[in-house]
Order: C-alpha cells, then sequence, then structure tokens
C-alpha cells in the first residue's frame, strides 16, 4: 500500500523564522524535503498561510492551512489528514533535509496489517529517541484519537501515539532524522553538504 504524505511546515519556528525558505544544496530547505518524498504520492503541506512566491513554485501539492494554530505538529496533523485519501500515511518535518523516498519505502515494507503507527527510534547520547515527525500512521486511527485528544486541550503529539498501536522500529542512521531548529545546525547541514559534495 503506497502511504501518502504531509510535510509539516506550520510551525512557529520562534528559534530560527525563516529557516524553511533558506538555501540547503541546489533547494531551499522545505522544497528539498518536497522532492526526496514527493514522487508518486498524495502528497500535503501543513502549513499557516501561503508561502512567498520564490518557495510556493517548488510546492506542487495542496497547502492546507492549520485549523488550530498554536497547538504544535498534532493540530496541523489533524487538519491535513482530515482531507486526504490515503490510508496510510508519512508525517515529515518541512526541515528535515535527509528524509527520502527509500525511508518511506523501508516504513512501508514494515507495516503490518494490525499497526497503526510505525514510529522510528534511535540512540541518542544514550538514551533512546522517538522519532513520531519521521514516522507512518493509519490515518484513520490517527483521527479517532488525535481528536479528542485536541478537544481535551491536550495538543502533544506523544497523548495520541500512547492511544494507538504503536511499533517501533530501530534506525542505526541517525543522520536521517537531522533537522535544523537554530542558525547553528543550519550552519552544521550546509557544512555536511559542502562536505558531501566535494
Amino acid at each position: 500500500m503506497s502511504a501518502g504524505v504531509v510535510i509539516l511546515a506550520g510551525g512557529e519556528a520562534t528559534r530560527f523564522p525563516g529557516k524553511l525558505a533558506l538555501a540547503a544544496g541546489e533547494l531551499p530547505l522545505v522544497a528539498r524535503v518536497f522532492r526526496n518524498v514527493s514522487a508518486g504520492r498524495e502528497v500535503a503541506v501543513a502549513c499557516k498561510g501561503s508561502f512567498p512566491a520564490e518557495l510556493d513554485v517548488y510546492l506542487q501539492a495542496p497547502l492546507i492551512v492549520d485549523r488550530w494554530s498554536l497547538r504544535g505538529p498534532l493540530g496541523g496533523m489533524l487538519t491535513t489528514f482530515a482531507r486526504m485519501r490515503s490510508r496510510l500515511v508519512f508525517a515529515v518535518a518541512g526541515d528535515a533535509p535527509f528524509v527520502d523516498a527509500a525511508f518511506i519505502r523501508r516504513l512501508e515494507d514494515e507495516w503490518r496489517p494490525d499497526d497503526e503507527a510505525l514510529v522510528p527510534v534511535h540512540e541518542r547520547d544514550g538514551n533512546t529517541q522517538l522519532e513520531p515527525l519521521a514516522a507512518l500512521y493509519d490515518r484513520l486511527a490517527f483521527l479517532r484519537e488525535g481528536f479528542p485528544q485536541l478537544r481535551a486541550g491536550r495538543g502533544a503529539l506523544r497523548g495520541v501515539i500512547d492511544r494507538l498501536r504503536v511499533r517501533t522500529l530501530a534506525i542505526d542512521d541517525a543522520r536521517i532524522f537531522h533537522n535544523v531548529n537554530t542558525p547553528q545546525e543550519y550552519a552544521a547541514l550546509r557544512a555536511q553538504l559542502e562536505e558531501e559534495r566535494a
């Protein structure tokens, strides 16, 4: 079963405003994510409004404005999942430049009929890190559990995950989960991309 994709690009980015439009190689950051995950899939971009024209031209997918601003990824996922058709949906952060189609296919191949979410985990500083913004979800199960959480004023994505039938998948390559939250992380990304081109 081919999963749809939601690119989450509606956060406030208070630590690093404007990051999604910054260059990540030959493309702006969110456009790189779109290119990496969109081929042959139903794709939607969860956002808080329109993008500048120079960025919008790269995002050849519906832009779905989050109904519940300031409620974190959960609001954007619920708004967008409710508008999609695919039963399975892969959620990815708009600032995750190394998530790609091969990674989505790996999760699809690992999916079992009784799963409601398949969430990658990896080791970071000696702790197991859950990656819900690079995960595969049963869209209808997520809506079933997500709306009650939101209505109850509990906007945390983790609260929904705790109510789903979740399996985790250990991923050895932590690089795939690199995202950009600060100018320092962006500088590190630029350095990494330049090193890979050399």
